[in-house]
């Protein structure tokens, strides 16, 4: 690890972790520590890897502080996945991901690899994705012996309860559209590619979904129970990627009494860009699905974007709108879909429908800082040429300047 001390939070896929972890993070306010930077990965597999990744981005601080500064670092480690650009997650990642579903997967992945033209194929293959993303026939989360409650059929994404052989066809255009030349078979062939990314797609679905667990379960009541025991700490949320979703989220776990977050620093965040407005600009009746939660931190909300990351700029677009409506897949999505405000991610074009907030280029931040409230939107496509584009000391430079510890 490159700086110390270093701590890190361990939370599994319904937010539970090992005990006394709130008492080590509390333990080092105890010992002088005025700031707690946290950082939640996105996109690894292992624990080890997300080691690496919180050393390797937490490297330049200890060179930005400001003097009397005496920060702590903690990684958040959680059951996570890779989103990139690739056509189907990696074999070994969705196991490692969802372990208790590997004989499901081994099926799936041989169904894409044979590619049999029945249409028994294709049922057999919708069955086993709703199996692994935990939705039983009716379009409801089947009730697994850890889960709390469950999820409302409306909340299931249509292409997991719909046709299989047309949410393959549906994704198959969808594929086209965005890439010309991606699908080159066709009958059969053309649509397992659709059912390649119907399985990513699939596989995205939980990842949000827990992303939004832990944070809210998990890590927002342990920084609850650290605020209670050390109120001095002031603590800097950072997430990367689902990461990103799983800090925001966090916000709803902390009872509105307690604000221990003076900062949070959003580095290519896969939610919604409006998930903090009031009211959605295309449906005034309805709000993002963290309204006001800004409001609970005492610091800025920074939100780092870039248009080079085309996971964001065309798969969570895709991801959003086959959430909400897969027959609307058969529309001009791959080239406009980074232009259709109604599905856009922050991480590409930063916070959109929160009045008053901030935009700055990464050039702007870096010479002035940010300002010391509110929503900010930083355009980092001149550091971040891609979705995991993270390991980058500007980045660094604006979560110390977000939070208020950096050099003068």
């Amino acid at each position: 690890m490159s700086v110390d001390p270093y701590r890190e939070i361990v939370l599994d896929k319904d937010g539970d972790g090992p005990a006394g972890q709130a008492a080590e993070l509390v333990a080092l306010a105890r010992r002088g520590v005025t700031d707690l930077v946290v950082f939640a990965h996105g996109w690894n597999n292992s624990p080890s890897g997300a080691t690496r990744l919180c050393s390797d981005f937490f490297a330049p601080f200890p060179e930005l502080l400001a003097p009397g500064v005496e920060a702590g670092y903690a990684g958040v480690v959680w059951p996570s996945m890779t989103f990139t650009d690739e056509p189907v997650p990696d074999f070994r990642a969705l196991v490692t991901t969802f372990p208790e579903r590997e004989r499901t997967i081994v099926r799936l992945t041989e169904l894409l690899a044979l590619a049999p033209p029945e249409e028994s194929a294709f049922t057999e293959f919708g069955a086993l994705l709703r199996e692994l993303a935990g939705v039983d026939t009716e379009g409801a989360a089947a009730a697994g012996p850890a889960a709390a409650g469950s999820v409302s059929a409306g909340s299931v994404p249509d292409f997991l309860v719909a046709d299989a052989v047309e949410t393959c066809a549906l994704f198959a255009g969808a594929l086209e559209e965005a890439a010309p030349g991606a699908v080159l078979d066709g009958g059969a062939g053309r649509l397992w590619k659709g059912g390649r990314e119907a399985l990513r797609q699939a596989a995205y679905y939980v990842m949000k979904r827990r992303a939004g667990q832990v944070g809210e379960r998990g890590l927002g009541p342990l920084l609850a129970e650290v605020a209670r025991a050390a109120p001095g700490l002031r603590v800097h949320l950072v997430g990367h990627s689902m990461g990103a979703r799983l800090v925001a989220y966090a916000l709803r776990g902390l009872p509105g009494a307690l604000r221990p977050v003076r900062s949070m620093t959003l580095l290519q965040g896969a939610f919604s860009h409006y998930a903090f407005a009031a009211r959605l600009p295309h449906d005034p009746g309805r709000s993002g699905a963290l309204r006001d939660m800004q409001l609970r931190v005492r610091g800025p909300v920074v939100a780092c974007h870039s248009e080079h990351d085309a996971a964001l700029g065309v798969l969570y677009p895709l991801a959003s709108r086959a959430a909400r409506d897969s027959a609307s897949l058969t529309g001009p999505l791959g080239r406009l879909a980074a232009r259709d405000p109604r599905w856009g991610a922050i991480g590409w074009d930063g916070v959109q429908g929160v009045p008053g907030s901030a935009r700055r280029t990464l050039a702007a931040a870096l010479r002035d800082g940010v300002p010391a409230s509110g929503c900010v939107s930083v355009d980092a496509a001149e550091a971040v040429r891609s979705h995991g584009d993270v390991r980058r000391p500007e980045l660094a430079r604006v979560v110390v300047s977000a939070a208020r510890i950096g050099r003068r």
